[in-house]
């Protein structure tokens, strides 16, 4: 039988302790993530509806089919940083009219929707979305432009923005704009860029440059409405192609536009998948709080994919590496699960050839994560440590299959390269709360200063100071700690979420659905040298 059994004592003290400290975890994320939904703050909101207008989840929320689920992704960029958590945009994957699109949305109640560094980051991380997962994608517009204080870290990179809309389009991906308000300066080229535009009545403003800007340059008066308005761009300036009379009516016309694109998923949609055979209530109470001590991936795997059925590969051989085949939600998938956090040389070779078996059958790789990194020392150095790794690395970097990454526990050094962390272009990359990934531990790293800070004083003949050292070596580990968190992380766009653990498998579904949206097709050969 390949079900997995469960060793899962979830009535003893320490899964009770695990479980406790997820949770709180949990709440922490849920209170960042109530930042982001704040918007503006009660002030701005009130004003926003003041005026007759939805906020931008709520015209998401009309313009997705009903009782459908929308995948949000990178809701806490910004955080830590000196703007607002969510950074003034709503990002995601929705259905709309039976397709799956990406839709992004500005909030207007965060400064007028302005772009500042990290808008514009999580603006080009939802087109790769959308570019490497062949989604169509609709702009929920208003915006006042780049956040100018901010305008030296936004305009030389941000023209990245109409490149891709133009790209998208030129690869027959159709982009649809919904204007709603403000969309001036080079905020106006996204619905000049876009196949499908839409315009609200007496509400939408597009232009380059508005009434006080035209004076000043041309001396020319003119209104908003004569200048960008929506129906003069309807009648006369032909940038509107659709009219609308109000939000919901333009809602409702972008939907009517999203059904008519003819738009087909390149693979046919699963049956009914098996649930798995336990309760993903559990998967709250696996990961200890001590990322060093081991835990074991089947736990987690026995509660995200269909029917609890996995067929391990190689399951006698690199150990500490668990790889097998099975289905999530009727899609079939590799998982490689690192079991007690090092790499070792057969579980990177173990690695390299699973990938590889991936790639011919067309197979999606799922890499759930804890990791310290590649194993050091004299033996495994001698052993071809480094060329075992680079193997691994290199089969990961040239596969051609969707792949799909969360981090559960550790993800550190070359270990979260070789299990395709964000330089290696997952398609969808998410953390646990409980998840931490740096070059290495905090007290490793702390360590190493100081042996190294240690040795350069004993080199020069002086005296080392150990107070000096045990409060530098504090420092270090304070700060890595701080910046090795999935919050600190996620804020940097260095993952697509922080996700609760039991929505694991939902949010995977979402993903290995839209993955298939687009043809999936491995590497035939091309994986470089593997030096043996």
């Amino acid at each position: 039988m390949t079900v997995l059994r469960t060793a899962l004592d979830t009535a003893g003290a320490e899964y009770a302790e695990r479980r406790a400290a997820m949770l709180g975890k949990l709440d922490e994320v849920a209170g960042e993530h109530d930042k982001a939904l704040a918007g503006g703050g009660e002030k701005y909101v009130a004003r926003h509806r003041a005026r007759g207008k939805l906020l931008a989840r709520e015209r998401i929320e009309l313009l997705v089919d009903p009782d459908t689920p929308f995948l949000e992704l990178s809701p806490l960029a910004g955080w830590g940083s000196d703007y607002a958590v969510g950074a003034s945009l709503v990002t995601g994957i929705g259905v709309i009219e039976g397709v799956e699109c990406l839709i992004t949305a500005n909030d207007p109640t965060v400064r007028g929707g302005a772009s500042n560094p990290w808008t514009l980051k999580k603006a080009l991380r939802a087109n790769e979305v959308a570019s490497a997962n062949r989604l169509p994608v609709v702009s929920l517009v208003e915006s006042g432009g780049a956040d100018l204080p901010s305008q030296k870290e936004i305009f030389i990179p941000g023209g990245a923005l109409f490149k891709d809309l133009t790209r998208l389009s030129a690869a027959g991906i159709p982009t649809v704009a919904v204007v709603f308000g403000n969309s001036t300066a080079g905020g106006a080229y996204v619905p000049g860029m876009s196949d499908h535009v839409i315009m609200v009545k007496e509400r939408a403003k597009v232009f380059l440059g508005g009434p006080p800007l035209v004076k000043m340059a041309t001396g020319e008066e003119s209104d908003d409405e004569s200048l960008g308005g929506a129906e003069m761009h309807a009648r006369t300036s032909g940038l509107a192609d659709h009219f609308a009379l109000d939000e919901p009516d333009a809602l409702r016309q972008a939907r009517r536009v999203v059904a008519r694109l003819n738009w087909r998923k390149a693979h046919a949609d699963p049956g009914p998948a098996e649930p798995p055979k336990y309760d993903e209530e559990e998967l709250l109470g696996i990961v200890p709080g001590d990322l060093k001590a081991p835990f074991d991936p089947r736990e987690v795997i026995a509660r995200i994919v269909d029917g609890s059925d996995f067929d391990e590969f190689k399951p006698l051989y690199g150990t500490s590496l668990t790889t097998g085949w099975a289905q999530l939600h009727g899609y079939p998938v590799g998982i490689l699960a690192n079991a007690q956090g090092v790499l070792f040389s057969a579980e990177s070779q173990k690695a390299a050839q699973f990938i590889q078996l991936a790639n011919q059958r067309d197979i999606p790789l799922l890499f759930l994560h804890n990791t310290t990194g590649y194993m050091v020392g004299k033996e495994y150095e001698q052993g071809g440590i480094i060329k075992h790794g680079a193997m691994m690395i290199n089969a990961v970097s040239n596969s051609r299959v969707p792949h799909l990454s969360v981090l559960m526990g550790a993800s550190y050094g070359a270990g979260h390269y070789g299990m395709c962390g964000r330089a290696y272009d997952p398609r969808f990359l998410f953390a646990w709360p409980s998840a931490k990934s740096a070059v290495m531990g905090p007290q490793q790293l702390a360590g190493v200063l100081s042996i190294v800070a240690r040795a350069s004083a004993a080199a020069k003949g002086q005296p080392y100071d150990d107070d000096g050292d045990a409060a530098l070596r504090a420092m270090v580990e304070q700060q890595i700690e701080a910046e090795s968190l999935p919050m600190f992380l996620s804020g940097r766009l260095y993952d697509d979420g922080v996700i609760d653990p039991r929505d694991t498998r939902t949010v995977l579904g979402l993903c290995l659905s839209a993955v298939h949206t687009a043809p999936v097709e491995g590497a035939r050969g091309g994986f470089g040298v593997f030096r043996m």
